[in-house]
């Protein structure tokens, strides 16, 4: 291997190679959890599993990952799929756009690949939503193909293990981690060996108190012997969120509620929700309400009472939601959408944002109360 691309690193010779390799697949060997994407090197499979661990903790996505698997079992079965029915099977997980790349990827491989996930790197990346990391992960974890891989967790094990004291999210310091990322493939065995050093980063060696007493490569590693855990790797600079004031309209027409249908280019595309829009601040009178919904959707309604609140982050905006029943008067719902009026009951039926969801939870568990 050259010299490494940043001076601000040490980096391993050999021999530190050859010892951290078989410390680390011999406690893989043991300590690897049970999850049910490594019971399997079905490509398609594992595909699936990669998407839904993008910003998403293990926990959460297993049963994810297990439902969509009894539904869409191969990619054939993905591709044939309506958009809504897909999002459905991922309501909850967030990230909509990774349920709507990976339909249209599927479609690809269906008409490219004749149903096959393929197998040659340049084909992985050309799929939606796929970049070097997923696509290294996905064709070394199936076919044991010597790719290299980079994401949250080994970045942070590698900018240990090189002492690496710069920024890793820039650009020399991206660089210099994915060059030791092939530079440390073993020969064989490059599945696991990839799996083994995600699941060290994911289980032990943590952002914040990491567990080095527990490591099997900590007498290797340079950042604990200096113990300088707590300052390797430099943090992400903080995101700066804007605080924005949203409104929510519950309107009820007899035993309907109106739904409307997020647009292409929108939040959430594909997705339904409540009609909304953005207010300038908390406690808007019911007038205001009134009038801001009829500018929206073309709809008259008397505005009553306020149902639920609910706060959520959305990229850089930390949304303040407020939610407010409203009995239709007149009017027909206009928009570059679609709309629907269905009953509380039906909602379960809707793939909703999570927001949404939230407001649909909070309306029936009050018409559960009346009713009892």
């Amino acid at each position: 291997m050259d010299a490494p691309l940043a001076a601000n690193a040490i980096w391993p010779d050999a021999n530190w190679k050859r010892r951290l390799r078989r410390r680390l697949l011999g406690w893989f060997a043991h300590a690897a959890r049970d999850l049910p994407w490594r019971r399997t090197r079905d490509g398609y499979a594992v595909w699936v599993s990669e998407i839904m661990l993008q910003q998403t903790q293990v926990v959460t996505v297993v049963p994810y990952y297990e439902r969509f698997l009894q539904r869409f079992p191969d990619v054939s079965s993905l591709a044939a799929a309506r958009e809504e029915e897909v999002l459905k099977y991922w309501e909850g997980l967030g990230y909509y756009r990774r349920a709507r790349q990976m339909l249209r990827a599927a479609q690809q491989i269906v008409a490219l690949h004749d149903g096959v996930f393929p197998q040659d790197m340049a084909a992985v990346l050309a799929l939606p939503g796929v970049g070097r990391y997923t696509a290294g992960a996905i064709l070394s974890i199936a076919l044991d193909q010597r790719q290299p891989i980079l994401e949250a967790n080994t970045i942070r094990l590698f900018s240990r293990l090189l002492y690496f004291t710069d920024d890793p999210h820039s650009t020399r310091g991206q660089q210099t981690l994915w060059a030791f990322a092939e530079d440390l493939l073993p020969r064989k065995a490059t599945g696991q060996f990839n799996q083994a050093l995600m699941e060290l980063g994911a289980t032990l060696c943590l952002p914040v108190a990491p567990k080095c007493s527990q490591c099997p490569v900590a007498p290797l590693c340079p950042t604990n012997q200096h113990g300088r855990q707590s300052e390797i790797p430099l943090p992400k600079r903080k995101q700066q969120y804007e605080e924005i004031h949203e409104a929510s309209i519950l309107l009820r027409k007899g035993p309907h509620v109106l739904l409307r249908k997020c647009p292409e280019g929108e939040r959430w595309a594909g997705l339904w929700g409540f009609p909304r829009f953005r207010v300038p601040g908390p406690g808007q009178d019911a007038e205001k309400i009134s009038l801001a919904l009829h500018e929206a959707i073309g709809v008259r309604a008397q505005v009553r009472e306020v149902v639920t609140k609910v706060r959520h982050q959305v990229t850089r905006y930390r949304i303040r939601l407020t939610c407010y029943e409203a009995d239709w008067v007149s009017g027909e719902a206009q928009g570059n959408t679609e709309f629907s009026w269905t009953t509380t009951n039906q909602l379960v039926d809707f793939p909703l944002h999570v927001s949404a969801r939230k407001i649909a939870q909070a309306v029936c568990r009050r018409e559960a109360k009346h009713r009892s």
